[in-house]
């Protein structure tokens, strides 16, 4: 008996010295099991850095860019209702480049940097064109494996640039939030379990259609585009968002990404910002590229990015080069989109910057999708 406690003892001081040397991973696996909870979820997207690996994206040193004052706009009751059915945590509405309207919601603060999700995939796109504009990626039409020759045998083979900007590899991946087995899900694991996003998306190995035959939504796709950027300029995406994008914009804080266990940044939903800073970087691309003086991003780039070019169903969103056209969109309307209510919305037309946070966990539900566009839209043209 006095043998069997000891080997008892034993075994629980292994398991506890194994527990205490994974106590990190532990504690962000539990963090990506919870992260949704009702009661949690508007804390846990304003300190994605403290559940996550992350790193900072330098804002430099310069002055912050000003964001002058316009005619204030109030919301109508109806719009107020809005807010609370789609769990809206914050909106900040720019017109003609001065800012009409700024409110947080769910003890959120101006000063929170909450979370992109695919509203970061923009910025990968803005990033693709100044690398295009600049010559470190020869053409829209070289094939991935050019740039991320780690992708050889893997199902992003036979895909171009383009038909990873498109949504359009063709590579399964399988995106249903609620199924703990889906890919989407594995990959939140790996990032939990600080493992590598490349080597996650080097073993997708199946397609379901041949690269640049028709759209499919693949948020995986995005982190490529991030392999090809690093695997062209030899730089990470963070310091390469804060030297062509982010300093030149003068935020009020620097950005942070979060990232897997080697540093690679989450390129796909892992951004994280203030909400008026996420109106500056849209501000910017509605002046087409240009802001505080200085030409950013390419204006044929952005011109060329936000018009519907992936092979969507007819009468269906539309998608650009990682960007979102409404349906019934004007000319001059589009957005960076991203899950559980997070939106930068654009009409040239009315000269609009809407940055809208939430913490919506209803997203997907029937008709929330269109009951958001048409407040962005009434927003617009108030």
């Amino acid at each position: 008996m006095k043998r069997f406690i000891r080997i008892v003892i034993v075994v629980l001081l292994g398991v506890g010295a194994v527990a205490l040397y994974h106590q990190d991973r532990i504690a962000r696996l539990l963090a990506v099991n919870s992260l949704f909870d009702a009661d949690r979820i508007t804390h846990n997207f304003s300190n994605m850095d403290a559940a996550f690996l992350h790193e900072e994206v330098s804002r430099g040193d310069g002055p912050v860019s000003e964001l002058p004052k316009g005619a204030p706009l109030s919301l109508t009751p109806e719009q107020q209702d809005w807010v609370e059915q789609a769990d809206v945590t914050a909106i900040v509405v720019l017109q003609n480049g001065k800012l009409r309207h700024e409110s947080y919601y769910k003890n959120t603060t101006a000063e929170d940097r909450r979370i992109s999700w695919s509203v970061a995939k923009s910025f990968i796109s803005v990033l693709m064109g100044i690398a295009l504009d600049e010559g470190t990626i020869d053409s829209i039409y070289d094939p991935v494996i050019k740039y991320a020759p780690s992708l050889t045998d893997s199902a992003y083979a036979g895909a171009s640039v383009e038909d990873v900007l498109l949504m359009s590899s063709g590579v399964t991946f399988d995106e249903d939030y609620l199924d703990p087995s889906s890919d989407i899900n594995k990959m939140g694991r790996v990032l939990a379990l600080g493992r590598s996003m490349d080597a996650f998306t080097a073993d997708l190995t199946e397609t379901f259609q041949p690269a640049g035959s028709a759209w499919q939504y693949v948020s995986i796709d995005t982190h490529v585009l991030g392999m090809i950027l690093r695997g062209a300029t030899g730089k990470s995406i963070p310091a390469l968002l804060s030297e062509k994008v982010i300093a030149p914009l003068g935020l009020e804080a620097s950005p942070y990404y979060v990232t897997d266990g080697y540093g690679t940044a989450f390129v796909l939903g892992g951004l994280n910002m203030r909400t008026r800073d996420y109106a500056r970087f849209g501000q910017m691309v509605l002046q087409d590229g240009r802001y505080n003086g200085r030409q950013i991003v390419p204006a044929e780039w952005l011109r060329q990015s936000t018009v519907p070019l992936a092979k969507t169903k007819a009468g269906a969103i539309q998608y650009g080069y990682q960007w979102w056209i409404p349906a019934d969109a004007q000319e001059g309307e589009f957005m960076a989109r991203g899950i559980y209510g997070q939106y930068i919305y654009i009409n040239r037309n009315t000269q609009t910057v809407i940055a809208l946070n939430g913490a919506h966990r209803g997203f997907r539900e029937e008709g929330v999708f269109d009951r958001n566009m048409a407040v962005l839209r009434q927003l617009a043209t108030q």
